[in-house]
Parts: C-alpha cells; structure tokens; sequence
C-alpha cells in the first residue's frame, strides 16, 4: 500500500512540474525591442489624387514597456508614385519629380499590447502571429508637417509582429484606420523584422 502511495504520489509531481514547465514557457517574456523595414505599395484608390499606387519604403521600432502591456512604436518612411502609376497615366518616365517623392514620421505611444492576434492579417504561406499592439497614431507626418489628412482627426494603428518556426519574430503588418486610410489605404502594409537585439546592438550603423 505504502508503495502504490509513493507511485502515486511521483506520478502527480511529475505531472505537476510538466504543467508548471509548460506554463513557464508559454509566459517566456517577450523581447524588449524589435526593429526592421517596410517594403510594400498601396492599392490605387480611386477617390484620391494622385490615384496610386505609391512605393512605400522605410524603418520602424518597437519598444515594449516590461509588464505594463504598454508599448511605443515608430516609424519613418519614403513614399512615391509607383511605376504602374507612370504607365498607365502616360507620365514622361525620365522625369523623377512627376512621382511626388515624400516622408512620413508615424508614432504612437503607450499604446496597448495584446496577444488575442485573432485580428491580424493572415500570411500566404502562413505563419503564427505573436502579439498586436493598438492605439491611436499620434503623429503622422508629410515631409515633416502634419499630414494633410490630419485635420479629419486622429487614425487608429494596428502593428502585428508574427513569424516562424526558424525565425519566431519574422514580419511586421501595419494596418491603418480612420482618416489616414485615405493616403496609406486600408489594407495590411507589409514588412520584416530584424532579428531581435539589445540595447548595446548595432542596428544599421547606429546604437539603440
């Protein structure tokens, strides 16, 4: 009897510290700092002028505040009118200035991280989202000044992270909504993450 008490027993334990090894691992903390590019284009959207599609081309950051939930995310970009853009309007090709090249600064500050991912975009082929972070895109710039579409109020962020199971944080979506949706459009705009660092990394020639 007293020997089926012991088994018992090393069998609940065992079971006990698989759970708590498994708990441990699902709660692993997340990287403090994720950074990397944007490469995508928009769609063309009829209601604007010009119409599109742009090239969008930039850098974004994100830093998690510890176990706040809280996260600060920035990016910065160039923007230009696309070579379909020039085809299909019979542009004049050699002319660079007929592509209205500019920059956008975006920013959002404590904003809310979350790993309920059932929002985010889907991949082809697919991968596993991470976590979301969301809020309002305090700052959006054009060249440096507020962004016209900024008089029609604030727009809503929404950044997922997801990857792999060779690289576990691999790419980034940005998807707008409100009134920047009338430049950046709707849909999910694309990116990479760079594999994640430390505060004492170089990340393209410079510190963080």
């Amino acid at each position: 009897m007293s020997n089926k008490w012991l088994w018992s027993a090393a069998r609940i334990l065992a079971v006990l510290v698989l759970a708590a090894g498994a708990v441990a691992l699902a709660q692993a903390p997340l990287p403090e700092h994720f950074s990397g590019i944007i490469s995508d284009y928009t769609p063309l959207i009829p209601t604007a002028s010009p119409t599109g599609p742009w090239e969008m081309r930039g850098h974004w950051s994100l830093s998690l505040k510890g176990r706040s939930g809280k996260a600060d995310f920035s990016a910065y970009m160039t923007m230009g009118l696309s070579d379909y853009w020039v085809l299909t309007t019979n542009s004049d090709a050699t002319n660079p200035n007929i592509r209205s090249a500019h920059t956008h600064h975006i920013v959002m500050t404590d904003a809310t991280v979350s790993f309920d991912t059932s929002t985010c975009p889907a991949y082809s082929p697919a991968n596993t989202p991470r976590f979301v972070v969301t809020g309002p895109a305090e700052i959006v710039t054009g060249n440096g000044n507020p962004a016209p579409f900024q008089k029609n109020g604030t727009s809503s962020l929404q950044v997922c992270i997801s990857g792999g199971s060779d690289v576990e944080y691999s790419n980034v979506t940005l998807v707008f909504t409100g009134p920047a949706t009338g430049h950046f459009g709707p849909q999910p705009i694309h990116g990479a993450v760079r594999f994640p660092h430390k505060d004492n990394d170089l990340d393209d020639g410079h510190r963080h």
